[in-house]
C-alpha cells in the first residue's frame, strides 16, 4: 500500500537546488518513488481492474506516465526514436475517455513496470547530456523546464491514483501517521480576515516550471473582501446538513439543484449516517467524521450551496490568490503564503505525510499575511470562477494542456491538498474540474463582500 513517509521524500521543505539538472534529477526521482509506492503494494487483480468509471485502471495510470515521459522527454527533449511509439495511441488521455480505458489493449502489470523503467533509463541519459542552463534558448530545454513539466505530470498522476486508492472497494486499510493536533492558538482564530483594496500582481512570469494557465504575471484590482482564516470544517458542514439545507432549493443554483436530485445527494461523498452522527471512509478505514477537520470530498455545487446557505459566497480565484500570495508591506507576491521558500512539513500539509487533512487552524508558520492559514496544502479549495486564461496567455508546449479545458463548463480549485506534492503546488498553481467532481480531495472556504470603508 501507498507508504506516505517513503511518497513525502519528494523533498517538502529542501532548498531548491541552483543547478536545474540536479533539481529535475530530484524531482524525477521523487515521483517515480511516489508513483512505485503507490502500485508496487497491489495485485496484478487490482491494478488491471477499473474501480469506479472516473478512473482509469491503475495499471493505465501507470503506463501512461511512462508514455509521456517517452514523448517529451526521450523523443522532444533527446531527439532520440524512442521504445515503444506503437503505444502512443493506448495511452492518449484525449483520444479514450477513462470510463472506456478498460478494453484498450493495456501493457500488463510487470510490462508496464519494464516499460517505465526503460524509459527512465534513456531520459537520464538525456538529461544528462541535455543543456539546460536558464540561458538556452530552446525554451522546452531551458532551467530543465520539459523535465520539470514530467515531474509535475507523474506527481499529478500520483494524486490521481490516490484517489483511485479511496474510491477501491474492500481494500487494505492504508495507514500514514496522523497529523498533529491543531495548535493552541486554533480555537481562538477570528473566523475570517480582512483583505484589503488594491493591486496585486496574479501569475507568475520568472516560475521556472511554471505551467502556461499560471502565466503571465499580471494586475488585477481586487476589492476589499473578507475570508475565512481557514477552510470550513466538518463539525460547519454537518450543522448545514442538520439545517435541511440538502432538502432545500433556496440555497442551490437551479444546475446544482437538478445535480442533488439527479445523483441524491445527502452529505459529503464516502460518509454515511451511523445514529444521530456521521461516519466516513477513508483509505479503508470507517471512522467517526473529525468536526474539527477541513470537509473534503465535496463538489462545487455543494460548497457553492453551503456558502449561500451561510450568507457567504466563494471567493473568486483572484481573491484567494490575493489572499495567499500579496504581502502589503511590500508590494509583492509571494511564492507561497509564508514567502519564497519551498514548503516544510511546518508550512503545510502536502506529499502525502498524512492521509487526512489537519486540524483546522494548523500550520501558524504557513499563514498568510492576510492571516488566513492553511491556504496550500490540506484540501483543494474551489473558487467561485470559471478556467479561463489569464490576459497575454500563449499555450505551451501543447495547447491540450490547458486551452481546451478554459470555458465556462470548469471551476478552478486553488491551494492543493495533502495528497499533492510541493512540485506541483505552489502560491500560482491552478488545478480545475468539473462542478460536480467528489472524488478529488476538494474542500472550500468562504468569503462576502467589504463594507464600505473596510479594508479602503
Amino acid at each position: 500500500m501507498p507508504d506516505a513517509e517513503a511518497a513525502a521524500d519528494a523533498a517538502p521543505g529542501a532548498a531548491e537546488p541552483a543547478d536545474p539538472a540536479t533539481r529535475a534529477r530530484a524531482a524525477l526521482e521523487a515521483a517515480r518513488r511516489r508513483t512505485m509506492a503507490l502500485t508496487d503494494p497491489v495485485s496484478e487483480e487490482d491494478l488491471v481492474a477499473q474501480h469506479s468509471r472516473l478512473m482509469s485502471p491503475l495499471v493505465w495510470d501507470l503506463a501512461h506516465i511512462g508514455n509521456q515521459e517517452e514523448l517529451w522527454l526521450v523523443r522532444e527533449a533527446g531527439r532520440r526514436p524512442g521504445l515503444r511509439p506503437d503505444l502512443d495511441h493506448v495511452y492518449d488521455a484525449f483520444q479514450t475517455p477513462r470510463a472506456d480505458r478498460p478494453a484498450l489493449p493495456m501493457l500488463g502489470p510487470a510490462e508496464a513496470r519494464a516499460y517505465v523503467a526503460a524509459v527512465r533509463a534513456e531520459t537520464a541519459e538525456v538529461l544528462a547530456e541535455a543543456d539546460v542552463s536558464p540561458g538556452n534558448p530552446e525554451p522546452l530545454l531551458a532551467g530543465a523546464f520539459v523535465f520539470g513539466m514530467l515531474a509535475q505530470h507523474e506527481q499529478q498522476h500520483g494524486e490521481t491514483m490516490l484517489a483511485t486508492h479511496q474510491l477501491r472497494k474492500g481494500m487494505a486499510v492504508l495507514d500514514a501517521p496522523a497529523p498533529p493536533p491543531a495548535p493552541a492558538d486554533a480555537a481562538g482564530l477570528p473566523r475570517e480576515v480582512l483583505v484589503p483594496a488594491g493591486p496585486f500582481t496574479m501569475g507568475t512570469s520568472t516560475e521556472p516550471w511554471a505551467l502556461d494557465n499560471e502565466q503571465p504575471a499580471h494586475t488585477v484590482e481586487v476589492p476589499a473582501f473578507w475570508l475565512d482564516t481557514v477552510p470550513v470544517t466538518n463539525g460547519a458542514y454537518q450543522e448545514f446538513i442538520a439545517a435541511g439545507g440538502y432538502r432545500d432549493p433556496q440555497w442551490w443554483s437551479p444546475e446544482g439543484w437538478r445535480h442533488v436530485q439527479d445523483a441524491g445527494l445527502q452529505a459529503p461523498l464516502f460518509w454515511s449516517r451511523a445514529g444521530d452522527g456521521w461516519t466516513r471512509r477513508r483509505f479503508g478505514h470507517v471512522e467517526p467524521v473529525p468536526d474539527d477537520e477541513p470537509v473534503l470530498h465535496v463538489c462545487w455545487y455543494e460548497a457553492d450551496a453551503y456558502a449561500r446557505w451561510a450568507g457567504r459566497r466563494l471567493p473568486t480565484e483572484a481573491e484567494w490568490e490575493k489572499a495567499a500570495r500579496h504581502d502589503p508591506a511590500s508590494g509583492r507576491s509571494r511564492r507561497y503564503p509564508w514567502g519564497d521558500q519551498d514548503p516544510r512539513p511546518e508550512h503545510a500539509n502536502l506529499a502525502q505525510r498524512h492521509l487526512q487533512p489537519s486540524p483546522a487552524g494548523s500550520h501558524p508558520a504557513g499563514a498568510a499575511p492576510s492571516g488566513a492559514r492553511q491556504l496550500i496544502g490540506d484540501v483543494w479549495e474551489w473558487t467561485s470562477s470559471d478556467f479561463a486564461p489569464y490576459p497575454g496567455f500563449a499555450a505551451f508546449p501543447y495547447k491540450e494542456y490547458s486551452e481546451v479545458f478554459f470555458g465556462p463548463e470548469y471551476k478552478v480549485l486553488r491551494g492543493g491538498a495533502f495528497g499533492v506534492s510541493p512540485v506541483v503546488c505552489r502560491g500560482t498553481f491552478r488545478n480545475w474540474d468539473y462542478p460536480i467532481r467528489r472524488q478529488i480531495f476538494a474542500g472550500f472556504r468562504t468569503a462576502r463582500d467589504a463594507a464600505p470603508g473596510e479594508g479602503a
